[in-house]
């Protein structure tokens, strides 16, 4: 007599589908870390300018910001201020004295960015408008 298997044994003819779902994420894997990400990046226009009347050095008496490399990192008028709150104290002095005077901030090549990022931050939460950034002429 032929017999047919009980219905719980069809189950066990199912492939097992681990090894399967093993090379998938490798795979996965695999292409995630070859693919090629694009790198976000944001462009900058500087604003250039032939006019050499622009670059020349003002005629007037300005107030001068200098940026210094190491500690102190900020002096006003040629002179070093040792903290933060001395310089921008004396800075709105200054400002509050001579409204009509430009300001100048002039940067050392070796000295931090953060503290140029730091001044201009302070000038714009001030509304101190009237400044010129000296850069040397190549």
């Amino acid at each position: 007599m032929i017999r047919s298997r009980p219905e719980s044994d069809n189950e066990s003819f199912t492939p097992d589908l681990t090894p399967l779902l093993d090379i998938i994420f490798i795979v996965m894997v695999f292409l995630l870390l070859t693919a090629n990400i694009q790198i976000k990046t944001m462009e900058v226009a500087i604003p250039q300018t032939n006019d050499s009347a622009v670059l020349d050095s003002p005629d007037q008496e300005v107030i001068a910001i200098n940026v210094l490399n190491g500690s102190p990192s900020w002096a006003l008028q040629g002179e070093p201020v040792e903290t933060w709150e001395m310089f921008t104290a004396n800075l709105l002095q200054l400002i509050k004295e001579n409204p009509g005077k430009p300001v100048v901030i002039a940067a050392d090549k070796q000295a931090n960015v953060e503290s140029m990022l730091k001044v201009l931050a302070f000038m714009q939460n001030n509304n101190i408008n009237a400044t010129n950034i000296v850069m040397e002429e190549e």
